[in-house]
């Protein structure tokens, strides 16, 4: 019987759902597991082969425990808000929900023909009103917490309240907004209720606050620094802006320290805890004010409510730059200050001489993103404000500048600048000839900057100086609190993550405004599902899309959403406009998967007890600092408030490497053609001219031939463009490759033209060229080569592999099996379709392996196991199990090889020896197990059944083939009992025929034994 791989697949996948075979159970006797891939977006594209790794990988695990005994959590869903169904709604009108679906049928039809051991009764949708119910439920609960910096955690809002009632909030150690005022609790009990919810959103853990944003345009949506590639959208590539406004945020800063100490206490990736470690960015220093000078005026902005003067009005005080930096022992080498261009001070201390220069640069930085400006350390540039600062010691004054190098969102977005002891604040010195003071004892900074502080003496400084580092950071805090201008403090990079999205598709907030203040709905009436609306882009006067619903407001007193046109402030209130970011969804999924079902709580005491937390997580580390960051904020939120029992929520990560594709170019040749503007009219059509790889590179380097083909495309476009074209000059280093789709290429890296040209139709008049320089006619048989590069499997790059294509030539254990085989687990590896045919012919070796088995019978008499077949089934055993602990699975694939090698060439026919074999395989390739299970005569799944015990004994070897040697010379080999003892092995070897052949009747003048390894006759 042959391998029929497409009739075993079917089957045994309809087994498993029709029976449930991996459904978990939330009461069980076992141990837990659990086991969790990052769940995927369903884009259109459906999955490529590079897709399923991580969750081949998890699926064996869990496979694997299964055998072990344990109660297996191995759930999937969905990610399914995001950004291109959306974009697909306002190219086509067609509903995201409907596009989402579609997508989501086909990302199950190609997980089930995987053969993954997902329990789907769990599936989450976290576009799915019933999952974003707790979604919004959780925003609830943040939104009526505070952060007690003396409790060192979240606690409600109410006990907040309750301790300003009785002593205002002097007392109070908080993660609150910085520019928060003191008050007594005569001051708050006098509070009108909007003063008093104004007061309290300063120290929720999600709050509105004005932020600077990356604003994109082209996309009408703020998008975070992640979703950011080269200063422009990730998605469509279009330019981003910083620009400030209204903004739900997280405050994350508050668990800053606790994500740091968290690292230690789990089992991830070294590189993506150092990625988190760098992103909260901790560092010790100080916090030093600066007064601006000439800028004293009345602010009420700036007010100090005092417990002894709590009536007072606007005070009189200058402006103040407050600088975090963490050498303030530094101070008396500071020559200028830099803020960063968004910072609130610009505008108002700029002078009228220096403005028109100021704003011109403020909006040229707002077209830059963040990650662009931090990684552009050549570029220096900048403005004088023409504003100065006071020193705090020596009274100086110091010029104020903006420079794009420094961050709003770091620090106070200002820097005191110490040229000589930084190397940037150097170069901008240097540029702009501002002076370079010299602090520093016995050191030359006339080349570049000095900033090794362990070596560091302090010198022109006044009272530090002669100071070490160290002393003079001590001695320079203390003078800073005596004199009212700094502190000692640690500050961390992290910022409070912006929460809101002008898009549609996403999570609503459960928020309607009264008197322009956030009220929550109550949670009994989520979850609150997205409106219906005509279009899906920001209203006319640049609302976000929600902004276009006709019912969207919020009926107070009979708890529904009613119509716009009944907003009377009084019992209907506008909803929020904005929806939730796409991270919102991804940071509770693994409990919620715990209890799914459950429609009165997030999940039950009993299952969110029973599971614990995350055991295996796999998937990729490009999710470092988003989904992974934000899912321990919100963990450890939950784990405050007692709603879970662990603070983190994965105890092991993996991150798969990247299975890679092979892509495909085309050279599309910049050329600028020259006229006889005296022969009359010129054409104005620009024909695109396309070079092979060969030509491409040989133009790049080879003038002579670069002259030559100038004449050749002359000629060849004389008859497109004209006759009055006189000359081409080609840009060959502005030439950029395009990707073309790799199923246009054959496997000699030939491109086929018309099939190229009949996917981009628009390029039918195009000229290509081969390696040789001729032009590419039908008639004369030249081949266009195209280039080829490995990259990142992605549509965009046309280099996909489709899963369904090798599963219908090879079968989902083959790719299984295949993915596997590539290369190790955490390893980036390149795809190559023709490599899957060894584990293919693999399979079809373990198949006729139980050729002699059909329903528990064999033809012919079973043999008892030989010592051989123990032997090798127990030293696969010991291998494939060390491997999967290990999650070394690309040398278990291997082991099955040698394996069935060994057991074919001993023919085999053992049950005892193929029975565990059968489950040993299963987590790899369960389809062909199963139905080996089945041939073997078992009627259930092999899914539970125990995983083989490797016993040692089967691999003591009990016997030694020694070498005998006669004067040195090895003649003939002799297999002996390892535990016979010297005289004993004599005696067998001087008895044996072949030893007397040798001698010939002599008498050996000496034997030579070494037991378990020689035996040399000397004679």
């Amino acid at each position: 019987m042959n391998y029929d791989f497409r009739e075993i697949e079917a089957k045994w996948q309809k087994y498993w759902a029709e029976n449930e075979t991996f459904k978990a159970s939330n009461d069980s006797d076992k141990p837990k597991f659990y086991a969790l891939s990052m769940f995927p977006y369903p884009s259109g594209a459906g999955l490529h082969v590079g897709h399923p790794l991580g969750y081949i990988a998890t699926d064996i695990y869990s496979r694997y425990k299964r055998h072990k005994g344990f109660n297996v959590l191995h759930p999937m869903g969905y990610d399914s808000f995001g950004l291109p169904a959306e974009q697909y709604a306002i190219q086509t009108g067609q509903h995201p929900a409907i596009t989402t679906e579609n997508n989501i049928n086909r990302y199950r039809e190609q997980l089930d023909q995987l053969g993954f051991s997902f329990d789907w009764s769990r599936e989450v949708r976290t576009s799915n009103p019933q999952y974003y119910k707790w979604t919004q439920w959780i925003f609830v609960q943040l939104f009526n917490a505070w952060y007690n910096k003396k409790s060192d955690k979240a606690e409600n809002i109410d006990s907040l309240i309750s301790i300003f009632e009785k002593e205002g909030n002097i007392n109070v150690e908080a993660a609150c907004d910085d520019d928060t005022p003191s008050f007594d609790a005569a001051t708050w009990n006098a509070y009108s209720e909007k003063e008093k919810q104004e007061i309290l959103l300063n120290y929720r853990l999600t709050y509105l606050a004005d932020t600077e944003v990356n604003w994109c345009p082209a996309l009408g949506t703020v998008l975070a620094n992640d979703e950011i590639v080269n200063g422009v959208s990730e998605r469509g590539g279009h330019p981003v802006i910083r620009k400030k406004m209204t903004q739900w945020s997280m405050r994350i800063t508050a668990y800053a320290q606790r994500l740091l100490d968290g690292l230690d206490k789990i089992d991830w990736p070294q590189p993506l805890k150092d990625s988190q470690t760098n992103w909260i960015g901790r560092s010790v220093g100080a916090s030093v004010t600066f007064n601006v000078l000439d800028a004293e005026r009345s602010r009420s902005d700036q007010e100090v409510i005092s417990n002894d003067d709590v009536t007072s009005s606007a005070v009189e005080k200058p402006y103040e730059i407050e600088v975090f930096t963490t050498r303030p022992d530094t101070i008396f080498g500071v020559s200028f200050m830099t803020l960063a261009p968004e910072h609130e001070l610009v505008a108002k201390i700029t002078t009228p001489e220096q403005k028109a220069e100021v704003e011109a640069y403020v909006e040229a930085t707002a077209k830059r993103s963040e990650r662009d400006r931090m990684a552009d350390v050549k570029t220096i540039s900048g403005v004088f404000t023409g504003a100065y600062a006071e020193h705090p010691f020596t009274k100086e004054p110091i010029p104020i500048w903006i420079g794009d190098y420094v961050l709003a969102s770091y620090g106070t977005g200002a820097v005191m600048a110490v040229p000589c002891g930084d190397q940037r604040d150097y170069d901008f010195a240097k540029h702009y000839n501002i002076d370079i003071p010299n602090i520093f004892e016995g050191v030359d900074i006339s080349e570049e900057a000095f900033a090794d502080k362990e070596t560091t003496v302090i010198a022109n400084s006044d009272f530090l100086n002669g100071l070490s580092y160290k002393d003079a950071m001590k001695k320079i805090i203390a003078e800073l609190e005596r004199i009212g201008h700094g502190k000692g403090k640690v500050n961390y990079r992290l910022r409070d993550a912006v929460f809101s999205r002008q898009r549609y598709w996403g999570e609503p907030f459960p928020v309607y405004y009264v008197d322009g203040m956030p009220q929550m709905i109550d949670e009994k009436y989520l979850p609150l599902e997205l409106p219906k609306v005509e279009k899906y882009l920001p209203t006319e006067t640049g609302e976000p899309p929600l902004g276009n619903a006709t019912e969207w407001a919020w009926d107070a007193k009979n708890k529904k959403v009613v119509s716009n046109d009944l907003i009377d402030h009084k019992t209907v209130f506008p909803l929020e406009l904005n929806t939730m970011p796409g991270w919102a969804g991804s940071s509770q999924y693994f409990n919620r998967y715990m209890d799914p079902l459950n429609d009165e709580a997030i999940f039950s005491p009993e299952a969110i007890n029973y599971w614990q937390d995350v055991d295996l997580y796999i998937g990729g580390s490009e999710h470092a600092t988003g989904h992974l960051l934000y899912s321990r904020f919100w963990q450890k939120f939950m784990f405050d408030m007692g709603y879970v029992p662990k603070d983190e929520f994965a105890q092991k990560l993996i991150n798969q490497g990247m299975i890679t594709g092979t892509s495909a170019f085309v050279y599309r040749l910049d050329y600028i053609p020259g006229f006889d503007s005296s022969e009359g009219q010129r054409s104005n059509k620009k024909t695109d001219v396309f070079v092979s790889k060969g030509l491409f590179d040989s133009l790049k380097i080879d003038k002579d031939v670069l002259e030559d083909f100038k004449e050749t495309l002359k000629i060849a476009l004389s008859g497109v463009l004209g006759p009055n074209l006189i000359n081409i000059s080609i840009n060959i280093h502005n030439t950029q490759p395009i990707h073309a789709d790799v199923t246009l290429v054959n496997s000699s890296d030939e491109l086929d033209i018309d099939a190229f040209l009949n996917w981009q139709p628009e390029l039918k008049e195009s000229l290509f060229f081969s390696d040789n320089g001729r032009l590419i006619l039908t008639e004369n048989n030249e081949k266009y080569i195209v280039g080829r590069e490995v990259e990142k499997m992605s549509k965009s790059k046309y280099n996909v592999v489709n899963p369904d294509a090798i599963c219908e030539e090879y079968g989902a254990d083959s790719l299984r099996l295949y993915e596997m085989f590539l290369g190790p687990l955490e390893q980036s590896k390149p795809w190559n379709t023709a490599g899957i045919t060894g584990v293919h012919s693999f399979l079809k070796k373990l198949w006729k392996l139980y050729a002699p088995y059909t329903n528990g019978s064999l033809s012919g008499a079973e043999a008892e196991p030989t010592a051989e077949n123990l032997k090798t089934l127990h030293k696969t055993i010991k291998k494939v199990e060390e491997d999967i602990e290990n999650f070394s699975f690309n040398t278990s694939v291997s082991t099955f090889m040698i394996c069935v090698n060994e057991l074919t060439a001993q023919k085999c026919t053992s049950k005892a020896i193929l029975e565990p074999l059968a489950i040993l395989v299963s987590p790899y390739a369960p389809h062909i197990a199963e139905e080996l299970w089945s041939r073997l005569g078992h009627t259930e799944s092999i899914a539970e059944a125990p995983f083989p015990t490797f016993e040692e004994k089967y691999l003591v070897e009990s016997s030694k083939e020694y070498p005998i040697s006669f004067n040195g010379k090895m003649r003939f080999k002799l297999e002996l009992p390892l535990d016979m003892g010297k005289d004993e092995i004599e005696a067998a070897v001087l008895a044996h025929e072949k030893t007397k052949e040798q001698l010939q009747g002599r008498e050996p003048k000496k034997v030579i034994v070494v037991p378990g390894k020689i035996v040399n006759i000397v004679g």
